[in-house]
């Protein structure tokens, strides 16, 4: 867990639109296991340790249906504890007949997929021991094998009833219109490497030598639009800075780049070139 802790840039929560509060509030509790840390009438904030804010979610009173083939989030992914941990959710799906979009291998990592529904993208996934990843004139290597469903399923418990305390937000990987300006922001302003280049379709970054904690792509198309502002799917994202130096650095590097970042209630607040909010916090 060290690559999501100082003295590493990292993503830490994400904000939801979504069409219907209690519709998705019975899936992040009851298939997920998600817990409430805070709730209104039109707003919830789930937590897996009951006390570290993960998930936001929002419906808003004229929201609309997720738009297709549009830029924002593509999925954001919850780093398990454990092979077990991903095991035993992978049991509790099955029973539960709840639709996988699919399951994947990557060498860094063994992933799960599915979606809310609203259709926002989730990944559950475990990451193997970084002295078995492996690295190429400074890339790390990822591939989409098959995954081990029957090496997952003996490993999981019987039961799951909640994620783990110690469940965090692994990475967010979003949808971009083009991968030019995206790099020049990610990586000249925000301060993020570039650790995997998959063609020229998509782009892995990430701080301290981390497989990604930011995944960008452009599978919606070059030239992708922006989704309407009251479109399901992402409001922000947080990005979390050690410290308040480096984060005023970032900051200074995109505004001179021509980038705005504003400043609200404390929080540096800015945009990528394809309209993705992002939150600069301090831990």
């Amino acid at each position: 867990m060290s690559f999501h802790r100082k003295p590493n840039v990292y993503v830490s929560k994400l904000n939801l639109k979504v069409l219907d509060l209690i519709r998705s509030l019975a899936f992040y509790q009851d298939i997920l296991g998600f817990q409430i840390l805070e709730k209104s009438e039109k707003r919830a904030i789930l937590t897996a340790d009951g006390k570290t804010a993960l998930l936001e979610i929002e419906q808003p009173d004229d929201v609309i249906p997720k738009q297709p083939r549009t830029t924002g989030l593509y999925h954001f992914a919850l780093l398990l504890p454990s092979r077990s941990d991903l095991g035993s959710v992978l049991k509790h799906l099955l029973k539960l007949k709840y639709p996988l979009q699919g399951g994947s291998d990557h060498l860094v990592s063994e992933a799960l997929y599915l979606a809310d529904p609203d259709g926002n993208g989730i990944e559950l996934y475990v990451d193997r021991s970084p002295s078995q990843w492996k690295w190429n004139n400074g890339e790390v290597e990822m591939s989409t094998d098959p995954i081990d469903v029957d090496g997952l399923l003996a490993e999981g418990r019987s039961e799951w009833n909640k994620l783990p305390e110690d469940t965090i937000m692994g990475h967010i990987h979003l949808h971009v219109s083009e991968l030019e300006k995206i790099k020049e922001f990610y990586c000249q302003g925000l301060g993020f490497e570039v650790v995997c280049n998959y063609g020229n379709q998509a782009l892995f970054i990430s701080s301290g030598g981390y497989h990604h904690h930011i995944g960008l792509n452009v599978w919606n198309g070059i030239g992708a639009p922006q989704p309407s502002e009251k479109s399901v799917g992402l409001i922000d994202y947080t990005i979390v800075y050690p410290n308040e130096k480096e984060r005023d650095n970032a900051s200074q590097r995109l505004q001179e780049s021509g980038y705005n970042v504003a400043i609200e209630q404390e929080i540096y607040v800015t945009k990528d070139p394809s309209g993705n909010k992002i939150h600069l916090i301090v831990n």
